[in-house]
């Protein structure tokens, strides 16, 4: 069994406002934030009439607050009620509006719970009509902090002897290195000069397309060459080269990379080859054992 009942004052409970608490509705009409001062100097935000710490009345010292203020605590409403001030999730938090000694609560819509934080500056976001109420802020929002700016920047490289003469083996599916006639250290690509004694470079030698990842960072941001993401950019040995050179992971799953493993490069097809390192898709595992490093 079950009764229903309402209980209900038609036209609305009403009360005065007494001159402190209209004093701050008032404000608030007219998009002003403002706190009362007690006799030990503390400014209320809400004003009250008495203050609560001493029982004794406010001085009727009124003090310009905010508007922006900072987030003391907070609680995330996932799932908004009928009767709450927003219709998407959101956060109420007690907020100390700056120059006020204590904190409001009120609503802080920041998108998600992520975004809110003890210490988030925030301000009011007033709505367009107002009456004299506290839902005259329609809630606060977080201040700008951060901004993305476009940036795009286009340039034009002229390979020199030594790099055009590289990718010109690259068109041709060959790696080609270069081996120092004093150290005898052979760096891929190719270059003209050993960097580290400076002899000039003068003996070609062919590398195989096969090596070993030395070093490897796991990628979670999308990239045009990449095969998927997250995607894998390591540092290679190639078989027979000192130096390892950078290139992408793929026919393998970010997780399972590790050092040590064995890689062969993917060519595109030979009628595809320009004198580009895209010539190469990525490395993928030979499938040999892992070398110790």
């Amino acid at each position: 069994m079950r009764s229903e009942h309402v209980l209900e004052f038609p036209g609305g409970y009403t009360r005065t406002t007494g001159p402190v608490i209209g004093r701050f509705l008032t404000e608030l009409r007219d998009a002003r934030l403002v706190g009362v001062r007690t006799a030990q100097g503390r400014v209320l935000v809400p004003p009250l009439e008495y203050d609560p710490a001493t029982g004794e009345p406010v001085t009727g010292e009124w003090v310009p607050v905010g508007p922006a203020g900072t987030v003391e605590s907070w609680a995330w409403v996932g799932t908004p009620r009928p009767g709450h001030p927003l219709a998407t999730p959101f956060a109420w938090a007690l907020i100390r509006l700056d120059g006020a000694d204590t904190a409001l609560v009120h609503a802080v819509d920041a998108g998600s719970a992520k975004a809110m934080r003890p210490g988030l500056r925030v301000r009011p976001r007033w709505r367009a009509e107002r009456a004299g109420h506290i839902t005259d802020i329609e809630s606060f929002v977080p201040e700008v902090t951060g901004m993305v700016a476009p940036i795009r920047l286009t340039y034009q490289i002229q390979p020199g002897e030594a790099l055009s003469r590289f990718l010109a083996k690259v068109r041709d599916g060959i790696l080609l290195g270069g081996r120092c006639d004093s150290c005898h250290a052979v760096y891929v690509p190719f270059r003209s000069a050993c960097p580290q004694c400076g002899t000039p470079i003068t003996e070609e030698v062919e590398l195989p397309d096969t090596g070993t990842i030395t070093t490897f960072a796991i990628n979670n941001l999308p990239d045009p060459r990449a095969p998927e993401v997250p995607f894998v950019s390591a540092y290679i040995l190639l078989d027979g080269a000192d130096v390892p050179m950078i290139a992408l992971v793929g026919g393998v799953p970010a997780h399972e990379v590790r050092q040590g493993m064995r890689v062969r490069a993917v060519w595109v097809p030979e009628a595809e080859r320009t004198a580009s390192m895209a010539n190469i898709k990525w490395f993928a595992p030979t499938g040999e054992p892992d070398v110790e490093l």
